[in-house]
C-alpha cells in the first residue's frame, strides 16, 4: 500500500472553505477536503494556524474551528527549532519579518519532515522565490526540501 502524502495546511486553505467571494477557490477547496474525508492525505495544522484562527471574528472562528474538528488533522507544536528555521527564513529575506506566521507556518511543516505546504497565499508562500530560497534555506540548515503548492495543484480535477 502506498504512503500517504503528508500535507501541512495554513490558515488560508481553511478560510477559503467559506469564500462565497471566491467561488473557484471554494469549490477547488472543498473538493480537497472532500478528499481528505475519504482518506486520501494525512493532513497536518499547527499551533500557529489555531493562533491565528481564534484572531478572527466569532462567527469565522466558529466555521473554521468546526471544520478543523470535522477533519481532525494532526496538530504540530511550533517550537525553538522551528523558531529558528523561520527565523532564518525571515533574515535571508524570503518571508518579511512584517508577516512572520508565514515563515512559522514553511518552518514547522519543515521541521516535522511534512511532504508539502499547502497554501492560497501566493503573496508570500505559493510562489517560485519562496519555494527556491526555502528549498536551499532548508538544505544549508540540514532539513530536506519542502514542496509548496496552492490547493489548485493538489485537488483532483475530476
Amino acid at each position: 500500500m502506498r504512503k500517504k502524502l503528508r500535507l501541512y495546511f495554513d490558515t488560508s486553505k481553511f478560510n477559503f472553505a467559506f469564500a462565497d467571494d471566491a467561488p473557484h477557490e471554494k469549490e477547488v477547496t472543498l473538493r480537497l477536503i472532500a478528499e481528505i474525508k475519504k482518506g486520501k492525505y494525512e493532513v497536518y495544522i499547527s499551533d500557529v494556524v489555531l493562533r491565528e484562527i481564534k484572531e478572527a471574528g466569532k462567527k469565522k472562528v466558529n466555521q473554521l474551528m468546526g471544520l478543523i474538528n470535522d477533519l481532525q488533522p494532526f496538530e504540530l507544536e511550533f517550537d525553538k527549532e522551528c523558531y529558528e528555521l523561520a527565523s532564518e527564513y525571515i533574515k535571508m529575506g524570503i518571508i518579511p519579518k512584517k508577516y512572520e506566521d508565514d515563515a512559522f507556518h514553511i518552518a514547522v511543516a519543515s521541521v516535522n519532515d511534512i511532504d508539502a505546504v499547502i497554501s492560497w497565499n501566493f503573496k508570500h508562500i505559493v510562489k517560485l522565490k519562496t519555494k527556491k530560497e526555502v528549498a536551499g534555506t532548508n538544505l544549508l540548515m540540514g532539513y530536506k526540501e519542502i514542496e509548496i503548492y496552492s490547493p489548485l495543484e493538489v485537488a483532483d480535477n475530476e
